[in-house]
């Protein structure tokens, strides 16, 4: 496989890239996500390998799915993506890897997500700001917090998430966890 954005620095050059488009400021963009201006420095030099809940309110800041942040910005995707073409990326933090099944010029984000055994990821109501989500889980089981509810779902079962809120995906069995989460964009006001 290869990974999303290649080399070290590949995701850092693209948040810098996106930052320098919109004409943003490391700090405007650190006001905006919550992400310190030292490790936003860091991550676009390369020194620093973000974690997904990082990622997330990065991509929330610059309204972009965590799919489109972690995409190359160029190229033209061919219609047939081989399996060992499939662009990932791996959370360093927990393991968590994103395999991107739909290309870029597709309408909808499709990620296949494999959460180890024993993971968690959290992630801020901001990352769902402008985005549908639905989850739909292939093997294993996954548990979906949101505030004092928690969803389990095992093999077969999907989740349309609602408005926005901080949401917890956790796997506490010993085993992994393989789901699929669809995300279409929605138009903001």
């Amino acid at each position: 496989m290869t990974t999303v954005l290649e080399g070290p620095d590949g995701l850092g050059r693209r948040i810098k890239a996106e930052r320098i488009r919109r004409g943003w400021s490391l700090a405007r963009l650190a006001d905006a996500s919550g992400v310190s201006r030292a490790m936003i420095s860091k991550i676009e030099r390369g020194e620093s390998n973000p974690t997904a809940v990082v990622v997330g309110k990065l991509s929330a800041a610059l309204e972009l799915t965590m799919t489109a942040l972690l995409s190359p910005a160029d190229g033209a995707p061919d219609r047939v993506r081989r399996a060992a073409d499939t662009p990932h990326w791996t959370d360093p933090g927990t393991g968590y890897l994103r395999r991107q099944i739909s290309t870029p010029g597709f309408p909808a984000d499709v990620t296949e997500i494999v959460l180890p055994a024993g993971a968690r990821v959290a992630m801020p109501a901001g990352t769902y700001a402008f985005i549908a989500q639905l989850i739909w889980v292939l093997d294993g089981e996954l548990t979906l917090a949101e505030g004092p509810a928690a969803h389990r779902l095992t093999s077969g079962d999907t989740y349309e998430l609602g408005e926005p809120q901080a949401r917890e995906f956790i796997n506490d069995t010993a085993r992994e966890c393989r789901y699929v989460v669809v995300v279409t964009r929605k138009a903001t006001p």
